[in-house]
């Protein structure tokens, strides 16, 4: 079978094609777009180029297309994309501005464009369906929880693949499994010990989950992805009372407010310099104050993050980096596992240094944890759910 993963932002679209043999995958074609203002437009093209370079004949050979949507209201799940996808996608829409409409305007596309293909959505928030509801409830009068006010996570697929690929590098195939099978399954039991990791996806985009023997147990990133963690321009935590505060005494709208939230905080409205994390890190190290507050904010949020999950865990067996900073960020992972020793977590100096952007373990051997350097996959985890689900 071959499926098409489709990733649609606000103005762009990339897709990776992938010939599914059982729940194998290999890429076959992947391509972009960027500045897209028209998504027929740009997906016919991305069609035919297909069919020009010989990957298909006929579009009628690529058998599905899978879309890792955001947040629905009230749906959640690996889920056939249908209209009610797309209500639910609309109803969130003011939540996730920048996802929910190009993920339904591209679900509309490709039902157009490809009649013939089954079309799934895999909801970010799905990893998080079995946790707790102590860990996701927010403390608002019932009114607001009936509005689907709750912490919902993030980053789903990445931290789904890092649940099934630290059991694998750490020899527990039992807990790989549940985490594998777990849209079609659940949660299952293991006779063994309990297998405790906590995934820190860090990027432009980032946040922490804990990992209970393959099913979380709680994320920093809770209603919106504006949660957590700073990221690149968004601010992460924030008391609410800041927000009322702040626009009384600037005399600011509340869509300058959210403006502001979003496009100018986090990395950049700390640092005052990017909201990349390169040019961050450059700052910092000419001796720029607040790019330096800004990497130690970071650092301090992540480490706070790991902290509390190491408690709800009992104990920790693998503390996994992912995406973009996780994966290229040594000094980043040296900051946040400073001082950790007490705790079983012992970083190995020399292998952290010498790792980017590859799978590695960086645990000294004296080390109780595992540390793992587990690179993103999303795409694949997608692929994959989206053949489990059609099989």
């Amino acid at each position: 079978m071959l499926i098409l993963v489709a990733n649609l932002g606000s103005t762009s679209f990339k897709y990776r094609l992938f010939r599914m043999d059982g729940a194998v995958a290999e890429v076959v074609a992947k391509g972009g777009y960027e500045r897209v203002t028209d998504y027929a437009t740009v997906i016919g093209d991305a069609i035919e180029t297909l069919r020009r370079d010989g990957i298909i004949t006929t579009p009628d050979e690529i058998g599905a297309v899978g879309f890792k949507t955001v947040l629905g209201k009230d749906l959640s799940g690996c889920v056939i994309a249908d209209q009610a996808v797309i209500d639910a996608l609309e109803g969130f829409a003011a939540v996730a501005p920048a996802h929910n409409p190009p993920y339904a305007a591209g679900i509309r596309q490709f039902a157009r464009i490809l009649p013939k293909a089954r079309l799934v959505a895999l909801f970010e928030t799905a990893f998080y369906q079995w946790v707790p509801s102590a860990a996701s409830v927010y403390a608002v009068p019932r009114v607001w929880r009936d509005l689907g006010i709750r912490r919902y996570g993030f980053h789903g697929a990445s931290h789904k693949f890092v649940a099934e690929r630290s059991a694998e590098l750490c020899g527990r195939e039992d807990v790989a499994e549940i985490a594998r099978r777990l849209y079609l399954d659940g949660p299952r039991p293991v006779s063994g010990k309990p297998f405790r990791v906590v995934s820190c996806h860090l990027g432009g985009s980032s946040s922490v989950t804990g990992i209970l023997n393959g099913v979380a147990i709680g994320t920093s990133m809770g209603f919106s992805p504006q949660s957590g963690l700073p990221q690149n321009n968004r601010v992460g935590e924030l008391d609410s009372g800041a927000i009322p505060y702040a626009m009384r005494s600037l005399g600011i709208s509340l869509d300058e407010t959210e403006r502001q939230l979003t496009k100018e905080s986090g990395l950049l409205g700390l640092s005052g310099v990017s909201n990349d994390i390169r040019d961050v890190k450059q700052a910092a190290a000419e001796g720029n104050p607040d790019a330096r507050l800004a990497l130690d904010h970071l650092v301090h949020s992540i480490r706070h993050w790991i902290g509390a999950f190491m408690l709800e865990l009992g104990g920790l067996d693998a503390l996994v980096f992912t995406a973009g900073i996780g994966e290229n960020g040594p000094d980043i992972r040296a900051a946040v596992c400073a001082g950790l020793e007490g705790f079983g977590i012992r970083l190995d100096p020399a292998l952290n240094a010498a790792c980017a952007a590859t799978e590695a373990d960086l645990a000294d051997t004296s080390s109780a944890a595992r540390i793992l350097v587990i690179p993103a996959n999303e795409e694949l985890v997608l692929a994959r759910e989206v053949y489990r689900k059609l099989s």
